[in-house]
């Protein structure tokens, strides 16, 4: 790796969204970059709890070049509560 690359953890709550019209839509959260996976890991604990109002979160991990501005795949750890399908 370059001094350029650097890996990421994130915390990225979700909540719902009411509309107008429609179902209610699930919408992200600003995203929480957390020091280390147990920083992330204690958050989604606490939406598994409820107390938090987020309807649901995933913890992962993404490395970035920040020079380039790349994002390469990201690394599910863990998720908790209602997040938007995906593919695996």
């Amino acid at each position: 790796m370059t001094a350029s690359v650097e890996t990421k953890i994130l915390f990225q709550p979700y909540q719902w969204k009411k509309q107008k019209r429609g179902a209610d839509r699930l919408e992200a959260a600003p995203a929480i970059e957390c020091k280390v996976i147990g920083d992330g890991l204690r958050r989604i604990e606490k939406i598994r709890a409820g107390v938090t109002g987020f309807a649901g979160a995933q913890l992962v991990r993404i490395t970035v070049d920040v020079e380039a501005g790349d994002y390469g795949e990201p690394e599910f750890l863990d998720e908790a509560g209602d997040v938007p399908a995906r593919e695996e």
